[in-house]
């Protein structure tokens, strides 16, 4: 049974940082697409960052060069490091995993609908 459990939420101030975690009861960081996305108060659920089995990274615009998503194969754990972060990076932020490759070209890479996901994290951004 697949399980994603995520980690590393709080409250921080404008400009701040954090790391998010999301670690898998299987092994499955090594070969599905795995990715972040986030849910802000009163929005839809968007795509935050993915990375494929290879280790190719995929951002959202509002996010490139500021968030870095990354994973340990070996701890099967996948995480986002997050800086300069700002209010309208607050949401509800989960992890997923899909199987297969992520296909950036498709729009899959970031599109809210994997097939599991854990429950989720709060990151709250206030100034």
């Amino acid at each position: 049974q697949i399980e994603l459990v995520e980690s590393g939420g709080g409250s921080v101030h404008t400009g701040g940082s954090l790391r998010l975690s999301c670690t898998v009861s299987v092994d499955i960081i090594s070969s599905y697409c795995m990715a972040w996305f986030r849910r802000a108060p009163g929005k839809e659920r968007e795509g935050v960052a993915s990375i494929d089995s290879d280790g190719s990274t995929f951002y959202a615009d509002s996010v490139k060069g500021r968030f870095t998503i990354s994973k340990d194969n070996t701890r099967h754990t996948l995480y986002l490091q997050m800086s300069d972060l700002k209010e309208e990076d607050t949401g509800m932020y989960t992890c997923a995993a899909e199987a297969g490759l992520c296909l950036p070209g498709s729009g899959r890479h970031l599109r809210p609908d994997f097939g599991y996901w854990g429950t989720g994290t709060q990151v709250t951004v206030s100034s």
